[in-house]
């Protein structure tokens, strides 16, 4: 199976179902409401959308990530390192300090929110760092990273030379966070790890 990033829309974020986000959902607004902050309702709902309309997204993580992680021990701090690559949910709003929710918030493992507005920005500095092309899909709908870079990838790296085309794995993964950052803030909706 593997893992994945996915949207995810205003049914599965406030459902009651088992695999359902309806318990974090609540833990997210009362820590919103601790901050002073709105809570966060305004999530789109799930609706079947055209292949490519750019309305889902799901990327599948199946790469080798040491190239990545050591990208980002050069150009990012720890603090910085730790919101781009440790979140489970990604909002479309700025947080200035990640949400942690203890596990029996829905999930049996510690959930931690992170807003993409900072994750974002990380991710368009290494993606400045690395020079990744615009060729790269702005949408994700069905594995549209992952099939770029199998093949389009691969014959763009053979003609246009740079520090992107030489790893591949890490340009995947700059690109898989600077996309589904993207995603969250123009859809308005979550973004999971499952």
């Amino acid at each position: 199976m593997g893992v994945y990033v996915v949207s995810v829309g205003a049914e599965e974020w406030f459902g009651e179902e088992e695999d359902g986000w309806g318990e974090a959902a609540a833990a997210v607004n009362a820590e919103l409401g601790r901050r002073g902050l709105p809570p966060y309702t305004d999530v789109p709902p799930e609706t079947d959308f055209a292949a490519g309309s750019g309305q889902t997204f799901e990327e599948k993580l199946n790469r080798p990530m040491t190239g990545f992680l050591a990208l980002c021990e050069t150009q990012l701090s720890p603090e910085e390192m730790e919101t781009l690559c440790c979140w489970t949910v990604l909002v479309p709003f700025s947080l200035d300090e990640e949400i942690w929710l203890s596990p029996g918030a829905g999930h049996d493992e510690s959930t931690v929110v992170a807003g993409a507005p900072q994750v974002l920005l990380l991710a368009e500095r290494l993606a400045a760092v690395i020079g990744l092309p615009p060729e790269t899909p702005l949408t994700c709908d069905n594995l549209d990273l992952n099939m770029w870079f199998r093949g389009p990838a691969k014959e763009l790296a053979a003609t246009r030379p740079g520090a992107w085309g030489t790893d591949l794995d890490s340009a995947f993964h700059v690109a898989l966070f600077l996309r589904a950052a993207q995603h969250s803030i123009r859809r308005g909706c979550p973004m999971i790890w499952t």
